[in-house]
């Protein structure tokens, strides 16, 4: 939900690519592309939503640089067989939204659930997929036997410990990486006061990254955010952090920024810096949670410069080479978050809510190119 930078540095070409995603949009709609009236199928999830039979994946090219292009799913959707399809073909990295988040993993103190983290890892592993994991601490989705309570530092450092090394043992050797930490810090860079940080102080963090290591040695460990895609007090306060670590010894592999962005609050024009900078501490990045929302209706204007979004973030990433990968938060709009939770917004994702590519898939096409 960024709402730092303003859309600069325009490039002489930003005219040409807005008409060509305008272009796009309108073959989109008419059926020209990706529309129920493609020929021979073309444009369908069935068929690769746009990509013609043969052509590459959105994985494929980003593999060329080197990098991942994944997306989020969710265990509800995966009944949708057109929908599992492209899943399937046209990534190569999948997070849970959901199935491995605390309420769904430990429902009651000491019983672990593992259905639907499970069910989605066993997925990606028939598509020869990656998986990212998310997430083992996170102040929201928690149980309700643990929110319901108050704690003692001592007891309640011990069901932190108890649920980390449980779940990342289960997951050991079947996971890329761990969203460790999710949302730790407050829009001005202040601890954001979770029932973790009021009960056992800022150090559960390092506790958290610790435990994880000792459960799986080879996954990779992230802090993972909102809101710190631009240079600014939130991203600072994970830079001063990470510093502090790397310090420390702790086990600290990357920073996620989750790049939930609206068009209304405008473009973080510092991301490839901010990329920079936590490269230079010896850290991946990745972008892991993407999509770009805007005020409803969706108009062709509004899809043209969504689109110049998408390609900016993905040039970004491609022009530092710590950054990793890119994931969408879903890839159709059909499945997204963002109606249930901002009124009048939507349309945030590389496909409509009919499986079709919208200009925000070919501009990502465009920039892996």
């Amino acid at each position: 939900m960024s709402t730092t930078g303003a859309l600069t540095g325009t490039r002489p070409s930003r005219a040409r690519l807005r008409i060509a995603g305008a272009l796009a949009a309108l073959l989109v709609a008419a059926g020209v592309v990706g529309g129920p009236a493609a020929q021979a199928g073309e444009g369908r999830a069935g068929n690769h939503g746009g990509r013609h039979a043969g052509q590459s994946t959105l994985a494929d090219l980003a593999r060329r640089h080197g990098r991942y292009f994944g997306s989020a799913t969710d265990n509800p959707e995966l009944t949708d067989t057109a929908y599992t399809a492209l899943l399937g073909s046209e990534f190569d990295m999948i997070t849970p939204g959901n199935g491995m988040k605390w309420y769904a993993t430990e429902p009651r103190q000491g019983v672990f659930d593992w259905t639907a983290g499970d069910q989605i890892v066993n997925l990606a592993r028939a598509h020869h997929q990656k998986v990212r994991a998310h997430t083992l601490v996170w102040h929201s989705q928690l149980p309700d036997w643990l929110t319901g309570r108050t704690w003692s530092a001592d007891d309640l450092r011990a069901v932190l410990k108890n649920h980390i090394l449980t779940e990342a043992r289960h997951y050991r050797g079947k996971v890329y990486s761990w969203d460790v930490v999710n949302e730790a810090f407050n829009e001005d860079g202040t601890y954001r006061e979770t029932v973790f940080y009021k009960t056992l102080g800022p150090g559960y963090i390092a506790d958290a990254l610790r435990w994880a290591h000792q459960a799986d040695p080879h996954a990779k460990l992230y802090l993972n955010d909102y809101n710190i895609e631009a240079t600014g007090p939130k991203s600072d306060a994970y830079y001063r952090l990470a510093q502090e670590l790397k310090a420390q010894g702790v086990p600290l592999d990357g920073i996620g920024l989750q790049a939930h962005l609206a068009l209304q609050y405008g473009y973080p024009a510092t991301l490839e810096e901010n990329l920079r900078r936590f490269s230079r501490l010896g850290l991946d990045t990745a972008l892991t949670e993407v999509d770009v929302r805007m005020l409803l209706p969706a108009t062709e204007e509004k899809l043209a410069e969504q689109a110049d979004w998408y390609r900016d973030m993905t040039r970004a990433c491609l022009a530092v080479r710590r950054c990793v990968g890119i994931t969408v938060w879903d890839w159709t709009d059909k499945y997204s978050w963002i109606p249930a939770f901002f009124e009048g917004q939507g349309a945030a994702l590389p496909w409509d809510e009919q499986l079709r590519p919208k200009p925000a898939y070919f501009a990502l096409r465009d920039a892996l190119a």
